[in-house]
């Protein structure tokens, strides 16, 4: 296995994983006390994280297949089936086809990338994932000249995936990029997490990873891409467009209709710890500024 420590991120920055898998606990108490704190805290007082329960860890998490109560993923993940794996690639692509994942994890380069994560609800961490970049994936499949979008589909499995008999998201779930976007170097697919594979409630076995953009469009569980040259309707837009864009691209100067998105906590501090102010494009802006040369970022969100 390669690794690429990107953006000066270490191994001391990484969001322990006990936080990352509990993240959804913390911030269900954060809800409720989100603005009562204040921004500016220093880098010991975030870093000052008290250990969790492996109870913490594996009983909250946030994947709607499962159901909307923190607990359900991790409850009920259990009956997805992983093992066998295929994505389909298909549209404008001159080798549009169903790709085994062990074929596919066989021609990749899996590296480990420490990448900050920002979540819409106004969250952060570090993560080290391990992935290739979606790039070499596509590359597979033969991109046309035509394709101007990405398209990425979660499976649909509502025998497995219990969320998915109930009826308020239009499943499956769906996310989108611009193509220049998903060939970006830093976006990636990852298949692991702290060296290990991803478990089945935070996404197995294959999720998208794009550090500047909030957290959901990261999608989970990718069973198909699709090349297009229309701009895909993705699932949180669709539900509620004055809330979530196409773009997602972490914005400190855009707030959130219901919160302020200029700070953000870091996962692990506490339900009181201060805030930090937030990053433009999560901390990559020098990377992926250029992506937007000419585009209004507040109104295309």
């Amino acid at each position: 296995m390669a690794y690429r420590w990107t953006n000066n991120l270490t191994r001391n920055d990484v969001t322990p994983e006990r936080y990352f898998l509990n993240r959804r606990q913390v911030m269900a108490g954060a809800a409720a006390g989100i603005g009562l704190v204040g921004a500016g805290a220093s880098a010991q007082a975030q870093d000052a994280l008290e250990p969790n329960s492996w109870e913490d860890i594996t009983e909250y998490n946030n994947f709607y297949e499962f159901g909307t109560d923190k607990s359900d993923p991790a409850s009920y993940a259990d009956a997805l089936t992983i093992d066998p794996w295929s994505i389909t690639i298909d549209g404008l692509v001159d080798r549009p086809g169903d790709y085994d994942f062990k074929d596919v994890m066989a021609e990749m380069t899996v590296e480990e990338r420490i990448y900050r994560f920002r979540c819409v609800e106004a969250w952060s961490m570090v993560i080290p994932w391990n992935g290739f970049e979606l790039a070499d994936m596509l590359a597979m499949a033969g991109v046309q000249e035509q394709a101007k979008y990405v398209r990425f589909e979660t499976l649909y499995r509502p025998d497995e995936m219990r969320g998915q008999r109930a009826g308020w998201i239009d499943w499956p779930y769906v996310e989108g990029l611009r193509l220049d976007e998903a060939l970006h170097p830093l976006t990636i697919m990852a298949t692991g997490i702290y060296d290990r594979p991803i478990p089945k409630q935070n996404g197995a076995p294959l999720r998208l990873v794009v550090p500047w953009k909030y957290g959901f469009k990261s999608i989970k569980s990718i069973v198909k891409i699709t090349l297009t040259d229309e701009e895909p309707v993705n699932t949180w837009k669709a539900l509620q467009a004055s809330e979530y864009g196409f773009f997602a691209n972490v914005n400190p100067e855009v707030d959130h209709p219901r919160w302020t998105q200029a700070t953000e906590r870091k996962i692990g501090g506490g339900l009181f710890s201060p805030r930090v102010p937030t990053l433009m494009f999560n901390g990559y802006e020098d990377e992926v500024a250029s992506l937007y040369e000419g585009m209004d970022l507040r109104t295309h969100y």
